[in-house]
């Protein structure tokens, strides 16, 4: 069941879309105010091929479909966690969901999957998108265009692609349906946290789920819109913009009578990049630097030795915000 004390307000309370066709300067500046106000917003009109989209989108369906010997088959004994039913991370946290996990840089596991030409497809064009956000937001708070797009774009970023798909209740119960008064109506699919990389880039069909967290701590349910991307500040953002930008909270929920279905992008830099305040940012916003420098390897080790819930960049403040 849900746990946490959290209220939810009206579904899309306050979620910023963004037309990307829009002047550039005006688009830049509405994702500035979007990182900075609540971390997440939706895109539209993003450039995105639908072909490519839906490509990626059945055959996702078509391998959650198999059988679990089968999907279960992609999980190379020397690297573990690239598909998981449960089980989310090392430590205990665990939600209604099954997941391919695929690091983008690693085409020798993308082409032990049936449909890899369709996640290579995807991978680049989701990459691309996340690329043109980066720089529009680059643009936006008048630091150099590629500052933190150049991250992502090294031959050896650290950027994984992650599919959810959260089954009906009867694929978890043993046939158990939601009129059994056993079986509650709303669980975890995906418990709360923050991401650690620098941005995300989602995508869901058409079935709800996903809740992202406010400045007043109130859950706002995301509406789905399979037009849309859903794009969300990660930690290693807010760390370069000095805390001028949220990394979201956020979790998804699974009411059991549909299967959901989420592709997420996680734009991550190379393992050896090392992240800290940007200068520019600490002058121009004239307060002091909250955050420490360190590696991207070096606070992805301490993440995922972490519980999902855990605020893990309080263990690298300078100081209180």
């Amino acid at each position: 069941m849900v746990k946490g004390s959290q209220k939810i307000v009206a579904v899309d309370q306050n979620i910023p879309i963004i037309d990307m066709s829009q002047e550039r300067s005006r688009v830049s500046m509405q994702i500035v105010k979007a990182c900075e106000t609540l971390g997440f917003f939706k895109v539209v009109n993003h450039g995105v091929d639908q072909t490519i989209i839906s490509r990626m989108e059945q055959e996702s369906i078509n391998f959650f479909a198999k059988p679990a010997h089968e999907k279960k088959s992609v999980r190379p004994v020397d690297q573990p966690f690239r598909y998981g039913f449960r089980d989310i991370g090392l430590n205990g946290d665990t939600g209604e969901v099954e997941y391919l996990l695929l690091y983008t840089n690693d085409p020798a596991f993308r082409s032990q999957l049936s449909f890899s030409s369709a996640v290579n497809c995807y991978i680049e064009a989701v990459k691309q998108l996340a690329r043109e956000i980066l720089d529009l937001t680059a643009e936006g708070l008048r630091v150099p265009s590629h500052t933190f797009s150049r991250l992502i774009s090294s031959v050896d970023s650290d950027s994984v692609l992650r599919v959810n798909h959260y089954p009906p209740s009867d694929q978890f119960f043993g046939g158990a349906t939601l009129s059994d008064k056993s079986v509650p109506l709303t669980r975890v699919g995906f418990g709360e946290h923050t991401d650690p990389q620098i941005l995300t880039v989602l995508r869901s069909n058409d079935v709800g789920g996903l809740q992202v967290s406010n400045s007043d701590g109130m859950w706002v349910p995301v509406s789905p819109d399979p037009s849309a991307f859903c794009v969300n500040v990660g930690d290693l953002l807010q760390v370069m913009t000095n805390g001028r930008f949220i990394s979201v909270r956020h979790r998804a929920l699974t009411s059991g009578e549909e299967s959901r279905l989420s592709t997420a992008y996680f734009a991550g830099p190379p393992l050896q990049a090392k992240i800290g305040p940007l200068p520019a940012l600490i002058t121009m916003m004239n307060q002091p630097r909250l955050y420490q420098t360190f590696t991207w390897g070096e606070y992805k080790k301490l993440a995922y030795s972490l519980r999902l819930e855990d605020s893990r960049l309080d263990m690298f403040r300078t100081c209180k915000a």
